[in-house]
């Protein structure tokens, strides 16, 4: 029924008295909005191993329960920010009902799913054990397959409210419509948190098509993504696709590695083939923009995937040296 959020305290590996301070902010919270402690979800983002300030922690849950409205959707989304340079919010309108998320979220991000909160709501009428079924695909495809770090958190959360205020009646078609809408969602939300990442100056598009599966696919472009030698590379806007080919190559998979045959192996950046079946093209390019995409065509299957990413920065190296000091 209510969702309430701490920046700041991870409360994460803080033992017994976490847990305890996690039971009595719920228990506060469904006091001050007249529900049961268990109606509430407690999500913290912040330093691992610090006790939360729990005066601090209940006086803005006091301050949040009285000012509580139906236009404070940003306000919420700008009180759980950290890193995150600003705030991160999407809305899709379907007939008759809305989905609409917010998220933080800008270092410590990887699958499985990454340092970050998202709380998505919507009106459409639900039924008791959907909405996680229906989260976990949209998830899979969005919010898993963003990679900034490479690092992977304590505390990532991704919450699904569904009130039914709408009060349509429901149809497979309109089922199938909240589906694409909580997809576009949740994909928006985890392509700001990768555009917003630490530092970052360039938004990384992996595509991978023509591998034996699609779960090839995904570890060869989860790999590429998470390679610091792809993301200094797009720092300076360099199209070394040597690093393309040699993380592709040491894609963890099944044991051992995923399946590569370098004489039907293509690579392009933005839609320039720098590497053709085999051999360079010996075309050069200029890696100007905010983003880059690069494509790998395994030419072994018909398995694909996509991957959000970032370049890897001197600020990035700056925010986290100095992250608790």
């Amino acid at each position: 029924q209510a969702v309430v959020v701490n920046a700041g305290v991870a409360n994460a590996a803080t033992g017994p008295a976490g847990v305890a301070d996690a039971a009595r902010t719920a228990s506060e919270t469904g006091r001050l909005l007249g529900l049961r402690a268990e109606e509430i979800v407690v999500l913290s983002t912040g330093i691992i191993g610090v006790p939360l300030p729990m005066e601090k922690v209940l006086g803005g849950v006091e301050a949040a329960a009285s000012s509580l409205s139906a236009d404070g959707g940003e306000a919420a989304a700008a009180a759980i920010l950290t890193t995150d340079r600003g705030p991160k919010l999407a809305q899709v309108a379907g007939s008759g009902f809305t989905v609409g998320g917010m998220a933080k979220g800008a270092g410590m991000i990887h699958p499985r799913l990454a340092t970050m909160l998202a709380v998505v709501t919507t009106d459409y009428p639900l039924e008791p054990g959907e909405p996680g079924e229906l989260l976990r695909d949209a998830v899979d495809a969005s919010f898993n397959r963003i990679s900034v770090d490479g690092d992977c958190s304590t505390n990532d959360a991704v919450v699904l409210l569904a009130n039914g205020a709408g009060g349509i009646p429901r149809n497979p078609a309109r089922d199938s419509r909240l589906v694409e809408a909580l997809h576009s969602v949740c994909s928006a939300l985890a392509r700001q948190i990768v555009e917003d990442g630490e530092g970052a100056t360039v938004l990384l598009e992996i595509r991978v098509a023509g591998a034996s599966s699609d779960e090839e696919a995904i570890a060869v472009a989860r790999r590429v993504a998470t390679s610091p030698l792809v993301k200094t590379a797009a720092f300076g806007r360099d199209a070394n696709w040597g690093r393309v080919l040699a993380a592709a190559g040491s894609a963890p998979w099944n044991g051992g590695f995923a399946r590569l045959e370098t004489d039907r192996l293509t690579v392009a950046f933005d839609g320039t083939k720098v590497f053709d079946r085999g051999a360079p093209t010996g075309l050069e390019l200029d890696l100007g923009g905010a983003s880059v995409t690069i494509e790998l065509d395994l030419g072994l299957g018909a398995g694909e995937a996509a991957y959000l990413a970032s370049d890897l920065t001197y600020d990035y190296v700056r925010l986290n040296a100095e992250y608790t000091t």
